[in-house]
């Protein structure tokens, strides 16, 4: 009876760890769908205008934020420029660490 409580419970367990990505990601695809409505609202794409709204609405929602907030350079494309600027130096040891330091710094 244990052996088949505690198999459960690891199922159980498994289970959950499938589905927090889901959990996690669903607040922000409710906004970015918010904040899409509103976008298609305001320049007149109403609930009634059919495919200009549906098309309109892909796009919004497939677009990919090239920058973060503040209009600075996200974290992941500034590790990308320096690390190429890097290379293309061809930096090694503690020269390519205080240059990525600072590239990453500015």
């Amino acid at each position: 009876m244990w052996k088949s409580v505690h198999t459960l419970a690891i199922a159980l367990f498994i289970l959950s760890l499938g589905v927090t990505p889901f959990v996690v990601a669903a607040p922000q695809q409710q906004n970015k769908m918010k904040a899409c409505n509103e976008q298609a609202n305001a320049k007149g794409f109403g609930e009634g205008k059919g495919e200009e709204r549906k098309m309109f609405m892909k796009d919004c929602l497939s677009a990919k934020p090239e920058k973060s907030e503040g209009g600075k350079e996200s974290q992941q494309n500034k590790m990308k420029t320096c690390n190429k600027e890097a290379g293309e130096k061809k930096l090694k040891g503690d020269e390519r660490k205080k240059f990525m330091s600072d590239c990453l710094s500015n």
